[in-house]
């Protein structure tokens, strides 16, 4: 039977995306966006959530290494293990706000971050000082930034009901399945 047999489908390997919000607010537009991004990702890619930045004791270099904090170290432990990054953070004052950088700050001395596929994503067409900032915060750390194709959904200022109405459109869902895609495209020409 050999030369009859049906080609085996090739597999692609599953993708472990984290998405980290760099919003605190039980609304948050950037949080709003990760979850849908999450729940419309192609089937080839599983996108978690993290939920902890609001949980995260300040950086403290004498609290690393064997005296890092649990919090820190689930942080830690989920960046290692990822196999991509997408971050979508508000602008504070013309920056990155602090819970965020925090939580960046717990993997500087890591080798957590070094060579990470990361991609930043945007809930608002006004945060253009966060973004730069945010960047070029990743690219010191050694994150390998796509910065290709960002994706962004404008949802600044909407409500919830507006905020999931706008990230349920059929277009925005295919947009964001596109953005994912693209990233896993990025991730696996690494």
């Amino acid at each position: 039977m050999i030369g009859n047999e049906s080609p085996k489908p090739v597999s692609i390997p599953l993708l472990n995306i984290l998405a980290i919000s760099g919003s605190l607010r039980a609304a948050s537009t950037n949080s709003a966006l990760l979850a849908a991004l999450a729940q419309n990702a192609p089937p080839d890619c599983h996108v978690s959530v993290y939920d902890g930045l609001g949980r995260l004791p300040i950086f403290n270099p004498d609290e690393e290494g064997e005296r890092t904090p649990l919090q820190a170290a689930v942080l830690i432990d989920a960046v290692t293990a990822a196999d991509g990054v997408i971050v979508s953070c508000p602008e504070y004052a013309h920056g990155v706000p602090g819970g965020l950088k925090n939580a960046l700050d717990w993997l500087v001395s890591r080798d957590a971050a070094v060579g990470k596929p990361a991609t930043l994503v945007h809930a608002s067409p006004r945060s253009l000082f966060a973004r730069a900032a945010l960047a070029e915060v990743m690219r010191t750390m050694s994150f390998a930034l796509h910065e290709e194709a960002a994706l962004e959904i404008a949802l600044l200022g909407k409500r919830p009901p507006e905020v999931e109405d706008i990230l349920s459109q059929p277009e925005n869902r295919l947009t964001m399945r596109r953005a994912v895609s693209a990233f896993a495209g990025f991730i696996r020409s690494r």
